[in-house]
């Protein structure tokens, strides 16, 4: 049985020279570094400087850095996982009518491949699957539709007949996800050195792309997603005030 606050629970990784470099640069705006601050803020994490060098290389190789003189930044790429992450963390919502976006999958003829990525797609855009090739969340999310989604899936507004909250309840794990939160809540604040805050706020930030950001009315009593973003979001500056001197510029 899993306890709230170990590990397991709140899906701690380990950290490398590559997750503290990436987690450094997306919670930067913008997301570029000179090395001498990347040296100085790796320090803590126990990265030493050949190291730090070496994980450079391959990210650059690799496609997730470009280099310019000697500031690095995120490639194109890894801003689509920023913008993605930022949304998570802040994300933009409008009052709900009782309406709800339907997507309905329309392209066949796809390989296990694209409709893997598809799903992901569906998902990172906080849908859920009704059944095959349908996806459902309430319209009150704002967020950009890619536009080359618009030939594989057809939009449409439903009002369901179902009764809303039983229908959210069946489409997304709302208690599982609640109290993953309020372990990673608790992990963070015990946590003491500045790797343990490091790896806990990945572990938040990584639960927060998970939340489906539903209306208050659909959420159950004591939902901890304003508390979990708020944690992030303090704790995120202050650990970069220490790392790198300043809130992110």
């Amino acid at each position: 049985m899993n306890v709230p606050g170990e590990p397991v629970a709140v899906g701690l990784r380990p950290l490398s020279a590559r997750s503290v470099v990436l987690s450094l640069l997306l919670g930067t705006h913008p997301p570029e570094l000179p090395v001498r601050d990347l040296v100085r803020a790796v320090e803590p994490f126990g990265v030493g400087g050949s190291a730090l060098r070496a994980a450079l290389s391959r990210m650059v190789a690799a496609g997730d850095l470009r280099r310019s003189d000697s500031v690095y930044r995120l490639s194109e790429r890894l801003l689509e996982r920023q913008r993605r992450q930022d949304a998570a963390v802040h994300p933009e919502t409008a009052p709900w009518n009782g309406e709800w976006e339907m997507a309905v999958v329309t392209a066949t003829g796809r390989g296990p491949a694209q409709r893997a990525d598809l799903r992901a797609r569906l998902t990172a855009l906080r849908l859920a699957e009704l059944r095959e090739g349908v996806w459902l969340r309430p319209a009150n999310l704002n967020r950009p539709w890619p536009g080359d989604l618009d030939g594989v899936v057809q939009r449409f507004t439903a009002r369901p007949a179902e009764p809303a909250h039983d229908l959210a309840a069946g489409l997304w794990p709302l208690p599982a996800w609640a109290r993953t939160a309020r372990a990673l809540l608790a992990h963070v604040a015990r946590a003491e050195r500045p790797a343990d805050h490091f790896t806990a706020l990945a572990a938040v930030v990584r639960h927060l792309l998970a939340d489906p950001v539903l209306p208050d009315e659909l959420l159950p009593a004591d939902w901890p997603g304003t508390a979990l973003r708020t944690l992030y979001t303090d704790h995120r500056r202050q650990l970069t005030e220490r790392t790198l001197g300043h809130a992110g510029r």
